[in-house]
Parts: structure tokens; C-alpha cells; sequence
């Protein structure tokens, strides 16, 4: 079934081409069979922690299987088609569905065919501009899985960028726990407080953490989030680094307060919650928890789709902001 014309047949989209070029592609669009739907895109959100290092070409060889995005075209370095976060109306597709703003993890285009089951309906009490925020947040949630996150814990989470701010704002959740994001930038201050945790310059950084999460990808973060650490604690690392060499104090109090230090990758569900958690069930428990309005702290101006390969340097390079700018279609 159908909402509109059906006579689109084809799509814009955006292809990351070179190292600091992306361009606007027209493509052919199938139309959707019996199982799949027709997407027409509203909003997209850029991860800007992954897409920089997309756009820099700066992802490892030994990555590049790794690293492909659920519907990514191409092949790293370049050209690629990457991203995951969209959002949209069904506009061709099973009755159920029909109408439907749904959440896929897909490249950013103005349309878009997929299998009925590669996409999940919006909960009603989620805007759809902020649902661009899922993927990030379903990396928050997972970290907190890994990390054994627990009530009353004193958690400190180094890097306020957005899967650092989700972090920090999914812990401070929990009851009685002491949640403290930390970043170099004074002005974070604002959006701690507005996301319900506190906040503290690297050189005032809560000692003797039960769980220290480190999202800033620098080595000078890493650093702080080994310092807060308390005796026997995790220290689990998040950012992505990509291509570059990381140094890490690891002498010190490390081996004498015996810390761990662990990875999070979501490319897999937590392995404590693996045997009963699906990547499905995981992605609509993250949609889900968008309800809260003061998420919005998160999302940046709006960028007209058409104007997006002109606009990526400074989205995306050196000196780019830390929060999530969002990608309008129409």
C-alpha cells in the first residue's frame, strides 16, 4: 500500500568521496516489494565521533569490515555511503506500517527502501527529530550494561559529547547514584545541570569512582578517567580513536588499585545481557527512553539536506563542536 504517488523513483544521497569531500548523488529507487517499505526521510542525525574519521578517511584497514554501517554502500576509505540514524514516514508499505514515522539505521538520503523489519516505529511520545539521538543513546545503554552500572554508585563520565552526555544523563537515572560529567569546557556546565547530573573541569574530577566511563577520545581524558578511578573500579573506554595511537598512564596508582580497563563497543549486545537481549530489542528500549524533552539540549541547529557536503568541514573537522547537528529533508 501507498500514501502518495508512488511514482518517486529515485533518491538523493550523500557519499563521503575523498578526505574532506562528500558530495550529493541522485540514485535509482526500486520499489518496495511485498516485506519492505518506503521511507521518506525527515530528519537524520550526524554521529560526529564515527563520521569525522569517515570523512577523514581516517578508519584502520584492519576496521573496515567492522566498521560498515547496517546499510552502508561502498567501501572505506572512499566512496562511502555511511550513517545511521534517520528518521521517517512509511510511505509504501504493509498496512501496519503505513503512515508510520519509523527509526533506521541508515545513510543520510532523502528516501529509501528496506525490509519492514529493518525499521522500528517511533514511540508517540518521541518527536521525530529527537529520535535521531537513538543510535547514540543505544550506545549509552549498552556501556552502562558493560560498565555494571548500579544504584547509589558514584559514576564519572569524561568527555561531554553526545554518547558521553547520554551516558552521564542514563546513570544519573539511577536511584542514589552520584553522577559527575566532566569535560574541558566550561560551558558543559550548562548542559549537565540541564540534564539532571554535575559537572566538573578535568582538574576537579570526583577520586574514588565505582565506575568511570571515558568518551572524550584523547589521551589526556583517558588520563582523568584512570585518575578518578577508586580501588578494584572499571574504567571503560568508549571513545573511538580510529587510526591514532593513544597514550595511557598506566603506571602510577593503575596496578596498585588494580583498575580495570575495559572496551564498549555496540556493534554487540553487553555480554552480561546477550543470551536474552536482541540488537532489536535493544534499539526499541533506546527509542523508548527519548521521552524526555530535556534530550533536546542535545540536538543542534538544523542543516538543509542539500546543503550538507558544504556544510560537513565544519561539522565534521577539526575544532567541531561536540553535540549532534541534525540533518532536515524538507
Amino acid at each position: 500500500m501507498t500514501i502518495d504517488s508512488g511514482t518517486d523513483s529515485s533518491a538523493r544521497a550523500l557519499w563521503y568521496t575523498a578526505p574532506g569531500t562528500a558530495v550529493l548523488r541522485t540514485e535509482g529507487l526500486p520499489p518496495a516489494g511485498p516485506a519492505e517499505v518506503s521511507v521518506r526521510t525527515a530528519y537524520s542525525g550526524l554521529s560526529r565521533g564515527t563520521e569525522s574519521l569517515v570523512f577523514a578517511g581516517a578508519v584502520p584497514r584492519s576496521e573496515y569490515a567492522r566498521m560498515r554501517a547496517p546499510c552502508q554502500d561502498g567501501d572505506f576509505p572512499f566512496p562511502v555511503k555511511y550513517g545511521y540514524a534517520a528518521v521517517g514516514m512509511v510511505v509504501e508499505g504493509p498496512p501496519a506500517l503505513l503512515g508510520q514515522t519509523v527509526f533506521a539505521l541508515h545513510p543520510h538520503q532523502s528516501r529509501f527502501v528496506l525490509p519492514a523489519s529493518a525499521v522500528i516505529a517511533v514511540p508517540a511520545d518521541v518527536p521525530p527529530r529527537r529520535a535521531v539521538l537513538a543510535a547514540n543513546l543505544e550506545t549509552a545503554l549498552n556501556a552502562l550494561w558493560d560498565g555494571a552500572a548500579l544504584p547509589g554508585s558514584r559514576i564519572a563520565v569524561v568527555g561531554a559529547g553526545v554518547v558521553g552526555a547520554l551516558t552521564a544523563w542514563l546513570a544519573g537515572r539511577l536511584p542514589g547514584a552520584e553522577v559527575t560529567l566532566i569535560d574541558l569546557r566550561p560551558e558543559r556546565e550548562a548542559l549537565a545541570h540541564a540534564l539532571g547530573v554535575g559537572f566538573a573541569l578535568p582538574e576537579h574530577a570526583p577520586a574514588g569512582c565505582d565506575l568511570v566511563i571515558h568518551a572524550s577520545a584523547s589521551a589526556a581524558g583517558l588520563d582523568t578517567a584512570l585518575a578518578a578511578a577508586g580501588d578494584e573500579a572499571c574504567v571503560l573506554e568508549l571513545s573511538w580513536y580510529g587510526d591514532r595511537p593513544v597514550s595511557a598512564r598506566l603506571g602510577e596508582s593503575f596496578h596498585s588499585g588494580r583498575l580495570r580497563l575495559i572496551g564498549s563497543q555496540v556493534g554487540r549486545v553487553a555480554a552480561a545481557m546477550r543470551p536474552r537481549w536482541t540488537l532489536r530489542r535493544r534499539l526499541e528500549k533506546a527509542l523508548s527512553l527519548l521521552a524526555d524533552p530535556r534530550l533536546d539540549t542535545l540536538l543542534e541547529a538544523d542543516i538543509a539536506f542539500e546543503r550538507l557536503p558544504d556544510a560537513l568541514p565544519a561539522l565534521l573537522g577539526p575544532g567541531a563542536g561536540a553535540l549532534c547537528p541534525v540533518v532536515r529533508y524538507a
